[in-house]
């Protein structure tokens, strides 16, 4: 593992570790409402369409595009950003960023979910913008570094190169990513990708607290000629990480896509984005997908 000046890894021993990690942040400027967004944006929008900023809890914002979910998490020693969009998205996530009334300078840390184009071709430019550091996991890192797509990754070869950001440190799942008193919870779950990873984090405001969990993409899609019951070892660890997934506290979920959680839907009901049975649908979901996916290659 690499350590990153400036930043600390604990080993994982409880969901009251991450609690502990738990920040109010001290910056809390207005945001615009999540109506706004609802009224800007459509179910699966364009991926690179420009949306409004808002709160989703706490010191936790989203900043992404309307078809591509970006999530800056705020503190006083300095904001973390999971996930760059596009190389086009980059430019609404640094606007988004700003008229939440944030520096870009702040943004101290950038984290990844998957290493797919249209969630992190963006983190080059937004690197540049901020001088953040880039933390990815050991699958994740080559892919971020070069901009070209791993020959493991079920959807080897239908991508095209991004630019390459500069990668200052790795992640390791079950290990605590912190900044000041901001702590996240990295957790492997591969399958759409193989360096894939989801976050779990707590944000807090007028002294109630909430379990976020960004859960990675984890549909089972491929090229045509790759077949997930022909590599057994990565099936065991795609459902390994659907099962933590279920497993985890999760109050509200968030996912890249936002439609892939029903995010506009959602932020349209009387409970909002709350939902403490979030994860464990969206895991099943993926399993029935995945279990679709291995019936239709068992009869090919």
């Amino acid at each position: 593992m690499t350590l990153v000046k400036g930043f600390r890894y604990f080993s994982f021993v409880s969901l009251a570790a991450v609690l502990a990690g738990c920040s109010t942040a001290t910056l809390t400027p207005p945001a615009p409402p999540a109506s706004d967004w609802v009224n800007s944006c459509t179910d699966w929008d364009k991926w690179d369409k420009a949306g409004p900023p808002y709160q989703i809890y706490g010191n936790s914002y989203y900043v992404g595009t309307c078809g591509i979910s970006a999530i800056l998490i705020t503190g006083a020693d300095g904001h973390i950003l999971i996930d760059g969009a596009t190389a086009a998205g980059a430019e609404v996530i640094a606007a988004n960023i700003r008229t939440l009334g944030f520096s870009l300078s702040d943004v101290k840390l950038l984290l990844q979910s998957h290493e797919h184009f249209d969630h992190v071709a963006g983190l080059a430019q937004l690197q540049q913008l901020s001088g953040a550091k880039l933390l990815a996991s050991p699958a994740a890192a080559p892919v971020l570094s070069s901009g070209v797509v791993a020959a493991a990754d079920p959807q080897a070869g239908m991508h095209e190169p991004f630019a390459a950001a500069r990668v200052d440190g790795l992640v390791t799942a079950g290990q605590q990513v912190t900044l000041g008193k901001l702590s996240l919870m990295p957790v492997a779950t591969p399958g759409h990708t193989p360096g894939a990873l989801s976050w779990q984090w707590t944000s807090c405001e007028a002294q109630q607290c909430q379990v976020l969990v960004y859960a990675d993409s984890l549909s089972p899609v491929s090229s045509d000629s790759y077949r997930f019951s022909q590599h057994l070892s990565y099936l065991k660890a795609y459902r390994a990480g659907l099962d933590k997934l279920a497993a985890l506290e999760c109050q509200i979920l968030l996912t890249p896509h936002p439609s892939a959680s029903d995010m506009r839907t959602r932020l349209q009901s009387s409970t909002g984005l709350t939902d403490a049975n979030g994860c464990v649908m969206y895991s099943q979901a993926v399993k029935q997908r995945l279990q679709k996916r291995l019936t239709e290659e068992t009869a090919q």
